[in-house]
């Protein structure tokens, strides 16, 4: 059991989302249109988790580490976010769990928001299209404030929005970078054991609490 927080900020991708179907069908679409060869869901889902800018570089260069060439990555950039913006929500889904646990967070009264670094264009057709929008009292996407996740900026952000501090405040996320955003800002942590890591275990990371869904909530808050 964890402490009871006031305030419990919660990741999209990978945590509320699995965006992946869309994220490789706009990245192959895009190495399609580049002229190279797609590179299929498997792969991609082991990029995703720190943007789509991120994204696209890892997409060019083939690998999570290293730089595509600057004129590349100018012209695939403008190929993706204009595939993103009509495939937002196409394939994507909840994962199971989540409109149990945003009904418990909700009915315990608790302040929920939501902290993302997928831009705001994408971030709120995409909440919307799923239809839990609502159940959030503020949305940080990754281009709200100058810095995003790992800095602890933009939960900082969000404590301050509902007046709570960070001692009293719990992440629910999936990965690394999520981990390190908490620890600095002083929040409790939880991961999903699903969620986007780049293929490592999140218990690595050493979060307070790894779950298999968001249905366990009420078991550990």
């Amino acid at each position: 059991m964890l402490r009871r927080p006031e305030m419990v900020l919660i990741d999209v991708d990978g945590t509320l989302v699995d965006s992946v179907p869309d994220l490789a069908f706009c990245v192959d679409e895009m190495m399609v249109r580049l002229g190279r060869e797609p590179h299929g869901e498997a792969r991609v889902r082991d990029w995703v988790g720190n943007g789509v800018e991120r994204l696209v570089r890892r997409a060019l260069v083939g690998q999570l580490e290293g730089e595509p060439d600057e004129a590349d990555f100018e012209r695939a950039y403008p190929i993706f976010l204009e595939l993103y913006a009509d495939n937002t929500a196409r394939r994507s889904c909840l994962y199971a769990g989540v409109r149990e646990g945003l009904d418990y967070l909700r009915g315990q009264g608790y302040k929920v928001g939501c902290v993302t670094n997928k831009a705001a264009r994408f971030t709120e057709p995409l909440l919307k299209t799923l239809g839990i929008y609502d159940e959030f009292g503020i949305v940080v996407s990754g281009d709200t404030l100058t810095v995003k996740k790992p800095d602890p900026g933009p939960l900082l952000h969000a404590a301050a929005h509902f007046g709570v501090e960070p001692a009293a405040s719990l992440m629910l996320g999936d990965s690394r970078s999520d981990v390190t955003a908490a620890r600095a800002a002083g929040f409790q942590v939880v991961c999903m054991s699903y969620g986007y890591n780049h293929g490592e275990d999140i218990r690595a990371y050493r979060p307070d609490a790894v779950i298999d869904s968001m249905a366990e909530l009420p078991n550990l808050i």
